[in-house]
């Protein structure tokens, strides 16, 4: 995970002296592959960056190692740059000198998920560090989620953000538009299901998918047993099953697992219910190999997380996401791997490569 994560930064000279981005795909050797699933997309985006940003928060409060400050800094920097005039964000950058993508339907502002996980990651920054230009940008960015609708998927990162300021940041006066995001993700939904989006059909995908876990938070925070309700009822019918199979569908990634990982956490600390913490347990045990392709997923001598299991098979290729996301939900590895690391930055761990 962090290994891995430190293999695939680099420098960004053109966001600032420090700034610091992440490849975005690594193939089998670890080389940097550019995203290309919807056209050329870039080298290096927004949407990871962020999210090791916010894992580097909790690195540097768990261990204080300066490493994990320098890295957080430097992706704060990053995500920073790409924010437009208007407080919404840019995602990719197409090379390493810097050279924004203004035109890619995955790279251009907009209600998605780069400009929620920018603020995700930018609220955890300036709840960390206290830093006037993280607070700024974070502000703007959530004056324009405020003022325009999102589907729910989206949505839920949005509540991520509210939350922690009400919670950890002295922001009161979130509670309103907690309680209506809130509401949104309750009033999208087929029977108990919550959607992640008004214009699903079907049981709602994984990857993504954290609506349970965070109604069960916002139960918590305002004290509403209904949205709680909501919650745990969803929950049965869409991530329960999904853990209690072991995943066994073809092509799950690690960000489909780990969303499940995430509520589960939640739910087990709004219910007291240790039935929940148990089934996290399992969930986290697909790393392990609980899995179709009973074979490990996290491969802890490289330090990576492959990209996910289909069928028989795990992926030879460790991106941004997979690691990123990994390190989220295996908090203990994730810390202990951090005591490990001297200077990630400027020594990045050398892969060994796979055992002969």
């Amino acid at each position: 995970m962090l290994p891995q994560l430190a293999r695939l930064t680099r420098a960004v000279p053109a966001a600032g002296p420090d700034a610091l981005a992440v490849a975005v795909y690594a193939d089998a050797r670890d080389r940097p592959v550019a995203a290309k699933e919807s056209g050329f997309e870039g080298v290096a985006c927004v949407d990871d960056a962020a999210r090791v940003l916010d894992v580097m928060c909790d690195v540097w409060t768990r261990t204080q190692a300066p490493w994990a400050k320098r890295w957080a800094e430097g992706l704060s920097d990053f995500v920073m740059w790409m924010q437009e005039p208007d407080g919404r964000f840019l995602n990719f950058i197409v090379d390493w000198e810097g050279s924004k993508n203004r035109s890619g339907i995955t790279s251009v502002p907009g209600e998605n998920f780069w400009h929620a996980r920018a603020l995700v990651g930018l609220s955890h920054a300036w709840l960390t560090f206290g830093d006037e230009r993280t607070e700024d940008a974070m502000r703007r960015g959530l004056e324009h989620a405020v003022a325009k609708p999102a589907p729910p998927d989206v949505r839920t990162l949005h509540l991520v953000t509210a939350l922690r300021l009400v919670v950890a940041g002295d922001r009161a006066y979130l509670g309103p538009t907690v309680r209506s995001w809130a509401d949104e993700l309750v009033a999208c939904r087929t029977g108990d299901v919550l959607l992640n989006s008004p214009y699903e059909r079907e049981m709602p995908h994984l990857w993504a998918h954290i609506h349970e876990g965070v109604l069960a938070w916002t139960s918590t925070a305002l004290e509403d047993p209904e949205l709680l309700r909501v919650a745990v009822a969803s929950a049965g019918r869409v991530i329960v099953p999904a853990v209690t199979s072991g995943f066994d569908r073809p092509g799950y990634s690690p960000y489909d697992v780990t969303s499940c990982i995430w509520s589960l956490d939640r739910l087990a600390e709004a219910t007291s219910d240790p039935a929940w913490a148990a089934l996290a347990a399992d969930a986290r045990s697909w790393f392990d190999g609980r899995n179709p392709a009973g074979l490990p997923v996290h491969d802890r001598r490289r330090g990576r997380v492959a990209d996910g299991v289909d069928e028989d098979r795990i992926s030879e290729n460790s991106g941004a996401e997979s690691n990123v996301v990994a390190a989220e939900v295996l908090v203990a590895e994730t810390l202990a791997q951090a005591a490990t690391l001297t200077d990630p930055l400027t020594s990045p761990p050398v892969d060994p490569g796979p055992l002969s």
